[in-house]
This record gives C-alpha cells, structure tokens and sequence, in this order.
C-alpha cells in the first residue's frame, strides 16, 4: 500500500522532503512561494484564516489569472535542496520531483488497457465463462483489499484489544444501499471478527423520502439475509440544509481549495454522515410481537470505508455513457482514463479533510493497486457495456461481483451520487438559486460560491 502523505527533512544533506502517493487518497495542500507571500506552505488542511486570502491575482497585458492561495499537491514525492542562508535572511532552495522507481506503480499511473475495442465474436453470449472467471479474480481481489484496511490494521487491532468483549463497531461503512457501499459492508462481513457490529453511516436531507434513504434500508436487508448473525447498524442521519449555517462555513474552509456548490454539497452530506450522530431503530422482542425503537445514537468507529474510485474505474458516470455513444469504445477509456488520473485533483483531497475532520480516517478499497491493477487487466467490454440500459451495463464486472456475494437486489441498483440521493443538491438549489429548474439552467453544480 506504500505511503499516504510525507513530510521530513534531512539535516545531513539540508533537504526537505515531502509527497502524495500515487492516487492522492490523502490530503496534502501547497502554497507554492508567490510574489505576495513567499512562504513555501504545507497543510493537509487549509487554516480558516486562509480562505479570506482566497486568490493571487497575475495580472499580465492579455488577460487576468486567478489562483487558489492554496492547491491541492500533485501526487509525488518531491524534495528542496536548501542552502545556507545569512541570519534573518530566507532559505534559498530548489523543488525537483522525483519519478516513482516501481515499475508496476508506473504501469497503473499511466492507466492503459490492453484490451479496448472487442471483436464480435467477443460480445457473444459464449463468453460468460471467462466473465465469470474474472469477476472472481476482481472479488478476490476487493476481499483482500478490504481486510488490508480492516482485519490486518493496527487502529482495528487496538480497539478490538481495548473494547473487549463488550459490543463495538470499530469500522463503519459509508452506505447509501448502492451497489458500491453494499459489495463494501459484504466484504466487511467477511473480514472482521464475527463479535464486531457494522455501522452502516447514512445521510438524508428529505427524510425518509430520500433516494439513499430508502436504498439503504432495503440494502441493510439484504445484507440480513446474507449475514443473519451479524449485528447491522443502519445509522440514520437526518439534516436540514437551512438550519446548517455555522456547518456550512465550516465545511467551506475544508473544501478549499474546492469552491464549487457541487463540491460544498458533497462536503456537507460527507461531514454529516463521518460525525456518525444519527439514530438508530432498535428491535425489541417479546412473547407477543416486535417492537421497534427508535433511538439516538453515535458511532464510534475510526475507520470509514468508502466506495470512491468504483465509477472512475468501471463506467459508472453519465458522462461515460455519453463518450461512448459519441466516441465508442476508445473515447470511453480516454474518457475513464482522464478520471482515474484527476481523481487526486477533483474529489480525494476534499472528501479526506471533511471525514478526517471527524477524528475517522478515510480507506478506499476500489483504490487498493492490486485492485486497479486486476481492473486493467480485463477487457473493457467485460468491465462494462454501455449499449445496455443504466443498471445493467454500467459498472458490469461490479454488478457480477455483487451476484456472487448474494446480493441480486443491490446488482441491479442504478447509479446515484451522493449529493442527489440524499437530496442536498436539490435543497441546495432551492435555497441558493429559488428551484432546481433555475439552477439547472445556472449549471449549479459548477458554479463557483461566492465569499460568505
């Protein structure tokens, strides 16, 4: 699994040496020096007093160029050479950035397929065999991926010594009931003592008429059916937009130096769901019948896994769909190519500061090397068929995976992201634009908030 995020220096040879790993799963944010400030800065968050500097403004005869005080570090490892300097005087040092020796490593940066474009004979209905064989090679490869961040890691190891016998949830699941939060609290199942409970951390700002909201509770279940001994905990956390005003700034100085509506949205519902206070339904049995009750409750988990990289990787944006149908089979992996390498860039940073903010740490199993790697090395058209209606060709290979985990409903399940099925995007344009007919034509999601 290598490193996340590096920082140190080495006084022999007066060098400071700092990186991202390859993929940009944890935050690390740079003020590179400017004119106006230079400082060389290093945060994996951006302090409040930051965001008020919000843009160095270059001015040149052609046009204007606006740019973030802070920005997300490109995944690297880099290191300054620094030579002596006069007292009260500034280091003087150069940046170089260092290429990744592993050779396997270079291979999943540059993301190329060997198969791309299938022959007819390929989309035959006689090829099921070798698709089954390698959705076994891709569940083999998620399994050992998530015990990697679960069984086999020292913060699950501590806490299941520390918590004893009494009952605990040491890891959590960010769930919407989706295909990829479900094929994740499977597999969670399988890789932790049988004596653990599962929280399973959903958010909603519509209630109980969310679209997450309703797929989570009939995903919990389903994974009742396929784990009946198992205790399941379906945390519900419900929020109301208009009543988060302190939250919202708060969240705002953690996406920085995302600025978008889109992001600040995704930021919320992931603040909300990794803070765990929610409630929980709680069954009661007696000679009679059942009761259900409804009580608060906090999950103490340290670790949250979530699904990121799943539709990056197997065509689960609609986005993909529209390349493919405009560019075929090439355009499509271009197309997914260019997600995986600005994975880093668009979502990683933001999403690890908002959960990490809640004392939890973010692990991403469909971005685990040997999963990226198994992922390549299938044809396209098994990873994904994008001829087919939305549920059953996008994210193909996934959707077989979850069939072998038992999980038919779920493998069927549309793609939603988390800012529709919650329903905060849709508060979100209400409030900020007057209604989601007014916001769609403003392109909302891309619109950048202006300064509180």
């Amino acid at each position: 699994m290598g490193f996340d995020v590096l920082a140190g220096n080495s006084l022999c040879s007066k060098t400071l040496w700092f990186g991202r790993d390859a993929f940009g799963r944890r935050s690390l944010l740079v003020h590179w020096p400017s004119l106006d400030d230079s400082r060389l800065l290093l945060s994996s968050v951006s302090p409040p007093s930051s965001t008020q500097q919000h843009y160095d403004i270059i001015d040149d005869e052609k046009d204007k160029c606006e740019l973030n005080f802070w920005e997300e570090l490109s995944c690297g490892v880099y290191s300054v050479s620094m030579s002596p300097c006069p007292p009260g005087g500034h280091l003087i040092g150069e940046v170089k950035k260092h290429e990744w020796t592993g050779l396997q490593l270079k291979e999943l940066i540059t993301w190329e397929r060997t198969c791309i474009e299938p022959k007819p004979e390929n989309l035959s209905v006689y090829c099921k065999i070798p698709l089954m064989r390698m959705c076994h090679k891709v569940l083999m490869a998620l399994t050992e991926s998530v015990r990697r961040r679960s069984a086999l890691n020292r913060i699950y190891e501590g806490l299941l010594e520390s918590h004893g016998q009494e009952k605990y949830a040491p890891i959590a699941v960010l769930f919407s009931g989706g295909l990829d939060s479900m094929i994740i609290a499977a597999l969670l199942h399988q890789c932790i003592d049988s004596k653990c409970d599962i929280d399973l951390l959903n958010v909603s700002f519509d209630g109980l008429s969310a679209p997450d909201r309703i797929s989570a509770r009939a995903g919990l279940k389903e994974l009742q059916k396929i784990a009946p001994l198992r205790r399941w905990n379906l945390i519900e956390i419900d929020a109301d937009l208009l009543k988060l005003t302190s939250e919202t700034k708060h969240v705002m100085a953690l996406i920085n130096p995302a600025k978008t509506y889109m992001d600040l949205n995704i930021g919320i519902a992931l603040w909300l769901a990794a803070g765990g206070d929610g409630w929980l339904y709680n069954e009661t049995s007696s000679l009679d019948d059942t009761q259900c009750q409804r009580i608060e409750y906090k999950s103490m988990a340290r670790i949250l896994l979530v699904g990121s990289g799943a539709d990056e990787q197997c065509a689960g944006y609609g986005r993909h769909k529209t390349k493919f149908r405009n560019k075929s089979w090439l355009g499509l992996h271009e197309e997914m190519k260019l997600d995986v390498q600005r994975i880093w860039k668009r979502n990683l940073g933001r999403d690890d500061r908002c959960i990490s903010d809640n004392a939890k740490e973010a692990r991403f199993p469909f971005l685990d090397e040997d999963v990226i790697k198994t992922l390549l090395d299938i044809p396209l058209w098994e990873i994904a068929d994008l001829n087919q209606p939305s549920g059953v060709g996008d994210k193909k290979i996934l959707r077989e995976v979850a069939r072998l985990l038992g999980l038919d409903e779920a493998a069927i399940l549309p793609k939603r992201a988390i800012q529709f099925g919650s329903r905060i995007a849709r508060e979100s344009n209400k409030k900020n634009f007057g209604s989601n007919r007014a916001a769609n034509q403003a392109s909302a999601g891309s619109v950048v908030i202006p300064e509180i």
